[in-house]
């Protein structure tokens, strides 16, 4: 057995200076990844700061072309957020997606990021809507987040505080998702901006984590519209291979769930 003590940080500043002062501290959010690992000894810190109950970490704001979700908000509340179901319906829909009801109900955007594993739903959304990661030191732009498989531009200590989202012309999220744990086999969100350019990004399908996808992004450009795609060609190049369905099989997946988003994005 190994001592770990746990701390309910009342603000972010408070959550900063208590991991400063721990030897091996951990933040938790929703405890989705922490929680597990640390059962399995894969982890033991010496202190873990709970985020949970700070106000200013939870809750949406809306301004006329951003949706702003602040870090320790649910999934679930992500998905049944009225505001977050009118500006940007494609990640409300992804939110519900996630998981189980167990999980929507603890795990959090801001955990899910920081985490990144290679397969969580919202590190898409981040990156294909051109979202920007705010921590209590910076803002991060989603190109300059994802640095590979569970790694980000986070520094030690650092907090994500929010997360701030431009709202779209139009967007949607398809999955393939894994039976068991719900996680993305594959996964595609899809978005036009409101200037006309067009991103998409993929996970669950690279080896290095959440991508960009040019040829879908260059052929929706073109058109939008699921049928663009057909003779669009992805490479198998750096996907992954597993039990659960080889390189080519994800490459196939990546334009099939593409399709379905843009037809759910309208």
């Amino acid at each position: 057995m190994y001592e770990t003590i746990y701390h309910r940080a009342s603000s972010i500043d408070d959550a900063a200076a208590l991991f400063a002062k721990g030897k091996e501290a951990k933040y938790l959010a929703g405890g989705q990844t922490l929680i597990p690992v640390m059962k399995q000894r894969l982890s033991s810190p010496s202190d873990v700061i709970d985020l949970g109950k700070i106000k200013d970490m939870v809750g949406v704001e809306v301004s006329g072309d951003a949706v702003t979700i602040k870090a320790a908000t649910t999934h679930y509340d992500v998905a049944t957020n009225a505001n977050v179901q009118r500006a940007i319906p494609a990640l409300a829909h992804l939110a519900s997606t996630i998981g189980d009801p167990a999980v929507r109900h603890r795990g959090t955007i801001g955990g899910s990021l920081a985490n990144n594993d290679p397969a969580a739903d919202y590190p898409s959304a981040v990156l294909a809507l051109g979202a920007t990661v705010k921590t209590n030191k910076r803002s991060i732009a989603a190109d300059e987040f994802f640095k590979g498989l569970f790694s980000t531009a986070l520094q030690d200590g650092e907090i994500i505080t929010a997360v701030s989202f431009p709202v779209p012309a139009k967007a949607g999220y398809a999955k393939f998702p894994h039976p068991a744990s719900r996680f993305a086999l594959t996964g595609v969100f899809v978005a036009r901006t409101r200037s006309g350019d067009v991103r998409a990004a993929a996970t669950g399908a690279s080896q290095s984590g959440v991508m960009r996808i040019g040829a879908i992004e260059a052929a929706l450009k073109s058109n939008w519209s699921a049928g663009a795609l057909d003779g669009v060609k992805i490479s198998a190049d750096g996907l992954l291979s597993d039990i659960h369905g080889s390189a080519d099989y994800r490459a196939n997946l990546i334009k099939v769930m593409a399709q379905r988003a843009v037809t759910a994005a309208g």
